[in-house]
């Protein structure tokens, strides 16, 4: 007979739980922390990238990184880039789509779609890519073989995954970057519809492929964008479908990260850091996040991530957290 009343005292500095001492709890246990411990000046070392940061800061200051994937990319590539780091496209006169609108680039899909068309290994139609204010980025040889360069040189990648809600070409089954423009959208031909988990992992898995064979060696850094969708196209609130795009990105990456078997792939907890370090992260959008937020996140993955900025040359080591 199994005995109930046996229980687990655990204590963590200052902090005291009890638990049922009946429960197998397997060789790893970490348990939640306390809204006390998440004041603590180690909270987000110790419970949000406990398992997930690398052994030892990697990104130097020479150094070439590309960041795209999201507008939470641009954060990364602003903060960088201000930090003396060398970020292509902000500091290179790079016209690529994936500097110019890489911050559109909101789905696994186009994530993938552009490694792929820029190393040569598939061609894609004319309209269907579009930029922020809504032109057509072209399907240009220039543009090509500048996303080639880029692909085949960079040191490092950090690449940002927005959401799971896609618009796609009914006739090629093509994803877009983003919703149609109103002036082009044909129901016959453009259609919406809602990403799977196994999609998201196979495009993450090319994504991973494609910069193996231009960069064997090269730093991955994969994260989830906090920030939530502006609408869904789906007959549900926009809350709740919020909900289920963060989730089945997160659950793709956790996935692929968790079971590549290469140890210059991570994954960058900006996603958690926000929703658990920050319960009121948002501006009054409530969609974009409020500057101390940003700034303590790139904070953070400098820490973790980048080495230690060398002052004597000049640099002001000052941060940015807009």
């Amino acid at each position: 007979m199994v005995n109930d009343s046996f229980a687990i005292q655990y204590r963590r500095g200052e902090h005291h739980a009890e638990f049922h001492g009946s429960w197998y709890r397997g060789e790893h246990t970490h348990f939640i922390p306390s809204k006390a411990e998440l004041k603590g000046s180690r909270a987000v070392e110790d419970f949000i990238l406990y398992g997930w940061q690398p052994p030892k800061p990697f990104i130097s200051q020479t150094a070439r990184i590309t960041a795209f994937g999201s507008c939470f990319a641009a954060n990364i590539s602003k903060y960088l880039s201000e930090r003396g780091f060398l970020v292509l496209g902000r500091d290179l006169d790079l016209y690529a789509h994936i500097v110019r609108f890489g911050e559109g680039m909101v789905n696994s899909f186009a994530i993938r779609q552009q490694l792929e068309w820029g190393l040569g290994d598939r061609e894609f139609p004319e309209n269907l890519w579009f930029g922020p204010n809504k032109e057509i980025a072209a399907v240009d040889p220039e543009v090509r073989q500048q996303t080639r360069e880029i692909v085949t040189t960079a040191d490092v990648f950090i690449i940002t995954l927005g959401l799971s809600e896609i618009w796609y070409d009914k006739q090629s089954g093509e994803a877009f970057w983003r919703a149609i423009p109103a002036y082009l959208f044909d129901e016959a031909k453009h259609g919406f519809r809602l990403s799977t988990v196994d999609e998201n992992l196979d495009n993450l898995r090319a994504i991973h492929n494609c910069i193996r064979r231009a960069r064997p060696e090269a730093p991955i850094i994969f994260t989830l964008s906090p920030i939530p969708l502006m609408a869904t196209f789906r007959p549900v609130s926009c809350l709740t479908a919020n909900a289920v795009s963060k989730a089945i990105l997160r659950v793709a990456l956790d996935q692929f990260v968790t079971s590549a078997d290469d140890a210059n792939v991570y994954y960058f907890p900006s996603y958690e850091i926000m929703y658990e370090m920050f319960p009121d992260w948002r501006q009054d959008d409530n969609r974009h996040p409020k500057p101390e937020a940003v700034g303590f996140v790139m904070e953070t993955f400098e820490r973790y991530f980048c080495e230690p900025i060398d002052t004597s040359s000049g640099g002001d080591g000052q941060s940015s957290g807009d």
